[in-house]
């Protein structure tokens, strides 16, 4: 059936597993003949409270299935991240409040309706099942699942092998995290490649709860800024959807050549085989031009992209630099860069000095750099911020 088989392929693209290939295909003949579209789920934590191109990844399989006609049920975890997703993780996650739980759920959601398709979009908080759940409804899941099978995880080997804390809430997230899948009765849930077990214990719940088993995508994880790690905000690695322009711009130019292919990949759907035909820079112009255009404008993106080789290729100063106005003729360094938001922390200021990462009128500041003159002194902070100190009286 041709029509399978498109579906088909479409989901499969630049995925790691699909478990399995033989039931989505009888799930997908199923839907055609009842005109009934699959329910995909998606779980996210809202431990932080922005969306990086890493969860893009996610996001754009799904508005590809999506457009296939398919519904997705976006599950927003606000009882799990009370709890923290141990996948991948060596330590236990630090507890969030329920202030932050909610303030990051709404900007979530917000940024995740730029790539999906809110028509074809349901947003459940799994909160909603968990907050009226009785410690005697609940104890009878626990025993649906062996602690043999939990400890199947090498993050969980890890952890007791080196004798690190492992909490009896981490121990069941997976369980909690599967509950959902019950509720919901997806037919297909996806997640990055270190969510795989989290994803199969779903399946092996709604077994035991006498549903057809939901269908596995796990896709990559999106290499951070840093060339080796996961992208992750906690890391510093990262490409925020809601940073300025010209600041993603050029942070997606400073990966390296070899995670740029697998950016083209995963982020865009750009011909990467004639991509590859050009110069590496070109091509990497282009990767940076398209981000930005995806979450901007294709005019925003060209002004983000002349201004960058005016900047960097050209040795320019930006043509719209921020100005920040003192009342001294003299102003404390690390102070000024994290009045005026170049810096998220006064310690980062202190760290990119002790770099030699500050530079005034271009020549980089000493380590020791106490103050600095705000006669109109242009500071560049990092690679791509710049600021001027304009003294007034």
């Amino acid at each position: 059936m041709k029509r399978v088989a498109r579906h088909l392929n479409v989901i499969k693209k630049n995925t790691i597993d699909l478990i399995s290939e033989e039931e989505l295909a009888k799930k997908l003949e199923r839907s055609f003949l009842k005109k009934k579209p699959l329910r995909v789920k998606i779980g996210f934590d809202p431990t932080a409270r922005d969306i990086h191109l890493g969860h893009t990844v996610l996001l754009r399989k799904l508005r590809a299935i999506q457009d296939l006609g398919h519904l997705v049920y976006f599950i927003i975890g606000d009882f799990t991240a009370q709890i923290g997703d141990p996948s991948g993780r060596k330590d236990e996650r630090p507890v969030l409040t329920k202030r932050e739980i909610v303030e990051n759920a709404r900007t979530y959601t917000q940024q995740a309706f730029q790539v999906l398709d809110k028509r074809k979009t349901k947003v459940i908080y799994n909160s909603r099942w968990y907050r009226d759940l009785t410690l005697s409804a609940f104890l009878p899941l626990l025993s649906r699942y062996t602690v043999a099978r939990t400890l199947e995880r090498d993050d969980f080997t890890l952890r007791l092998k080196e004798g690190r804390p492992l909490t009896l809430l981490e121990f069941i997230y997976p369980l909690i995290q599967g509950y959902d899948s019950v509720k919901m009765n997806a037919d297909i849930e996806l997640g990055g490649s270190d969510q795989k077990f989290n994803l199969i214990v779903g399946r092996h719940l709604q077994e035991s709860f006498g549903q057809e088993a939901q269908i596995v995508v796990t896709l990559p994880l999106l290499v951070g800024l840093d060339g080796h790690n996961k992208m992750s905000k906690s890391l510093g690695n990262y490409i925020g959807i809601t940073e300025e322009p010209l600041e993603m711009f050029g942070k997606v130019m400073s990966i390296s050549d070899e995670t740029m292919w697998e950016y083209t990949r995963l982020l865009t759907d750009l011909d990467l085989a004639a991509l590859k035909t050009k110069h590496p820079k070109e091509a990497k112009l282009i990767l940076a031009e398209t981000i930005v255009c995806a979450y901007y404008s294709l005019r925003v993106a060209k002004s983000a992209r002349q201004e960058f080789e005016k900047v960097f290729s050209k040795k320019e100063l930006p043509s719209d630099i921020p100005v920040y106005q003192v009342s001294h003729k003299e102003v404390d360094v690390v102070e000024v860069i994290f009045s005026a938001k170049l810096v998220s922390s006064k310690n980062e200021a202190r760290r990119l000095l002790e770099q030699r990462g500050i530079s005034q009128e271009g020549i980089p500041l000493e380590k020791n750099t106490l103050t600095v003159s705000a006669q109109g002194t242009i500071l560049k902070v990092g690679k791509r911020r710049f600021l001027k100190i304009v003294y007034t009286d």
